[in-house]
C-alpha cells in the first residue's frame, strides 16, 4: 500500500515539473550593480529601478517619455536634421548608421514639445545608448533649436541631461556647442522662463560643463555619476583613485551644486509642480482663499497671557538661545502648505545654517529664506548653531535672485547670533559675501519681508534683513554685536554683558521706537510649541496683508522703497 502511495505521489510530481516546463519563464534582466536576475516585468513596473539592491537603470527614450508625459502628447521636433561629419573623419558615419539601427534614434537627444499633467513644456532627452551620448553638432544644434523654440512659444525646459562629455569625432566642432546651447538658454532665461535639468547616469564632460549645469532648479537622479572629468579619465590624467560616493548625485547636494534628488515616482508630479509654481502672475497675493477664517488664542495662551511678566533685555537674549524656542522651520510648517527645499550655493557647499526653497501661501508661490539654529544638540551641531558660512549667504542670495526672475516675493526668517567666525569662513569671503547681500539685496525688484524670530546678531543677521519692511517676534533681539562682544569692547570685561543689553537697545520695542523695524509680532506669553500655531497663524495673515499691499507696484518701486527706507538711518 505504502509502495503505491510513493509511486503515485512520484507520477504526480512529475506531471507537476511538466507542467512548469512547458509555461514561458519569465524575462529576465541583470541588475548593472548588484549583478541580481531581476523579473524585467517587476523592473518595468518599479519604472526601472533594482528591487534588490535599489539601483537605477538606464532608460530608453521612449520610456522616458512615458514616464513623464502625458500619454500620446510628445510631439517630436527637429528629427529630420541631417548627419554631420565635420572633420570628415573616417568611419564616424558607419559609427552613426549603427547607433540609428541598434537605438532606432536619429540621434543621441530626442527633443520636442509635451503635455505633463496637462501643461505644456519642451522636453528634451539624452540617450547613453546612442555613442554614450555625446554631444555633436546635431545634438547642439537640436538642443539649440528647441530652446530658440520653446522661448517662442513661452515654454518651460526640461532636459534629461546624461553623456560621455564631446563628440571627439567632430573635434573643436563639438566644442562649440557648449557655447552655443548655453546662448540659447541665456536668451530663454531672460525671458523670465524656467529650465530644470534632470541629471542621469552618467552626466559629464562638456555636457556638464554647458548645458546640464544651467538650470534655475539642477536635480538628479539617485547614485547618477555626475562631473567634468570622468573617474577613468582622472585616473589615466593625474593617476588618483576616487572615493566611494565621489562624483554621484548625493554628493553633489552635500557639497552645494545641485538642488536635491528626485526620484523617479516623484518625477512627473514634481515637474508638474515646478511649472505651475513658476507660472507667470500678476501681483503678488494670488491666494487661493478670499478670507483668512478667524481665529482666537486657545484658553491656556490666555491664561498665560494674564500671569506673563515683562522681561528684561537680558532675559529675552538668554530666551533667544534656547533650544526649546520653536525654529524657522516650525513656524514654515504651519505658514506654508508646501515647502521644497533648494540646496546649495551651487559653488562648493550646502551651508546648513541656512534653509531656503519655494513654498506657497494660499497658492501664491514665495522665496523662503530661512536661518535656522537647530533644536536639538545634534542638529545645533549640523547647523553649525545658526551661524552662517560664506556659502550659506551665496546660497541666500542665488534664491533671492531666483524669485526676482520669477517674480516671486522673498520671505527671509532671521535667528543668528551672527556669521560665523572661524577661520574657513575667513577664507571663503565671509566679509564679501555679507556685503554682496547687503549690495544686491538692497536692488531686488520684488518684495522682501525680513522676520526677526530670535536672535538677530550683527551683520550676520543684516544679510538677510534688507527688506522693505522688517518685523521682529516680541521677545526677539537684534544689535550690532552680542552683549558679551559688546563689554569684551567697550569695557575689555565680557562678563559685565547683563550690563550691556541693558543700553544697547536690542528689544523689539526699542527698535519700534527707532524705526529699525515696522512690526511687533506677539508671542503669547513666550514662543514655544504650545504657542507655536497662535504665532504662525499672526505671521500667516499678515504677511498675506503685507503681500496684498505690494499690488500694483513695479520692480523699480520695490528697490527705490527699500533703498529709502535705509537711506534715512
Amino acid at each position: 500500500m505504502l509502495f503505491i502511495k510513493k509511486k503515485a505521489k512520484e507520477a504526480e510530481m512529475k506531471k507537476m515539473k511538466a507542467v512548469e516546463a512547458e509555461q514561458p519563464k519569465p524575462e529576465t534582466v541583470k541588475c548593472p550593480k548588484c549583478g541580481a536576475e531581476l523579473d524585467k516585468q517587476r523592473v518595468v513596473k518599479a519604472k526601472y529601478i533594482c528591487y534588490e539592491c535599489g539601483s537605477y537603470f538606464r532608460v530608453k527614450t521612449k520610456n522616458r517619455i512615458k514616464m513623464v508625459t502625458d500619454p500620446k502628447s510628445f510631439e517630436p521636433w527637429f528629427e529630420d536634421m541631417p548627419m554631420s561629419n565635420p572633420l570628415n573623419t573616417a568611419g564616424y558615419e558607419d559609427k552613426v548608421k549603427a547607433a540609428q539601427e541598434k537605438t532606432g534614434l536619429k540621434e543621441a537627444v530626442t527633443v520636442g514639445k509635451a503635455l505633463i499633467n496637462g501643461e505644456p513644456a519642451m522636453i528634451g532627452i539624452c540617450d547613453a545608448r546612442f555613442l554614450m551620448s555625446s554631444m555633436g553638432y546635431v545634438v547642439g544644434e537640436k538642443i539649440a533649436r528647441a530652446v530658440e523654440r520653446a522661448t517662442e512659444e513661452k515654454l518651460p525646459v526640461f532636459m534629461f541631461c546624461c553623456s560621455g562629455g564631446a563628440r571627439m569625432q567632430e573635434g573643436i566642432i563639438s566644442l562649440m556647442q557648449m557655447a552655443k546651447t548655453s546662448a540659447a538658454l541665456k536668451k530663454h532665461s531672460e525671458a523670465g522662463l524656467l529650465y530644470v535639468s534632470i541629471l542621469t547616469d552618467p552626466t559629464t564632460g562638456g555636457v556638464t560643463a554647458s548645458f546640464a549645469m544651467l538650470g534655475d532648479i539642477i536635480l538628479g537622479e539617485p547614485g547618477a555619476l555626475v562631473g567634468f572629468a570622468g573617474p577613468r579619465v582622472i585616473k589615466q590624467t593625474i593617476g588618483q583613485d576616487l572615493p566611494e560616493g565621489f562624483q554621484r548625485s548625493e554628493f553633489l547636494v552635500e557639497h552645494g551644486i545641485i538642488d536635491g534628488i528626485i526620484t523617479r515616482d516623484k518625477m512627473k508630479d514634481t515637474m508638474y509642480q515646478l511649472i505651475v509654481t513658476h507660472k507667470q502672475r500678476t501681483g503678488y497675493a494670488n491666494f487661493d482663499k478670499e478670507e483668512d477664517e478667524k481665529f482666537d488664542i486657545s484658553e491656556i495662551l490666555k491664561e498665560r497671557l494674564t500671569s506673563v511678566e515683562n522681561k528684561t533685555p537680558w532675559e529675552k537674549i538668554r530666551g533667544t538661545r534656547q533650544m526649546t524656542r520653536p525654529c524657522a522651520l516650525d513656524y514654515i510648517d504651519y505658514i506654508c502648505e508646501d515647502f521644497h527645499e533648494i540646496h546649495g550655493d551651487r559653488t562648493m557647499n550646502d551651508d546648513k545654517a541656512i534653509v531656503g526653497g519655494i513654498g506657497h501661501i494660499d497658492g501664491q508661490p514665495v522665496t523662503v529664506i530661512a536661518q535656522v539654529k537647530g533644536s536639538s544638540m545634534t542638529e545645533c551641531m549640523e547647523r553649525n548653531f545658526g551661524m552662517p558660512l560664506p556659502d550659506g549667504y551665496r546660497k541666500a542670495l542665488r534664491l533671492m535672485k531666483q524669485a526676482e526672475k520669477f517674480q516671486r516675493p522673498v520671505i527671509c526668517f532671521v535667528d543668528a547670533p551672527g556669521a560665523f567666525c572661524g577661520m574657513e569662513a575667513e577664507e571663503r569671503g565671509q566679509g564679501e559675501a555679507i556685503a554682496r547681500n547687503l549690495y544686491e539685496m538692497s536692488a531686488l525688484k520684488v518684495p522682501v519681508l525680513s522676520i526677526v524670530i530670535g536672535e538677530g546678531g550683527s551683520g550676520g543677521a543684516l544679510a538677510l534683513s534688507v527688506g522693505n519692511e522688517v518685523w521682529m517676534m516680541e521677545n526677539a533681539t537684534y544689535c550690532v554685536l552680542s552683549p558679551e562682544g559688546f563689554a569684551s569692547i567697550l569695557w575689555k570685561d565680557g562678563k559685565r554683558a547683563k550690563e550691556a543689553s541693558e543700553i544697547m537697545k536690542i528689544t523689539a520695542l526699542d527698535l519700534k521706537s527707532l524705526g529699525v523695524i515696522e512690526q511687533i509680532i506677539p508671542e503669547y506669553g513666550v514662543a514655544d510649541a504650545k504657542a507655536c500655531e497662535s504665532i504662525s497663524r499672526y505671521l500667516k495673515g499678515n504677511i498675506k496683508k503685507f503681500l496684498e499691499k505690494q499690488n500694483g507696484k513695479t520692480g523699480e518701486q520695490f528697490a527705490f522703497e527699500r533703498y529709502a527706507r535705509f537711506r534715512k538711518f
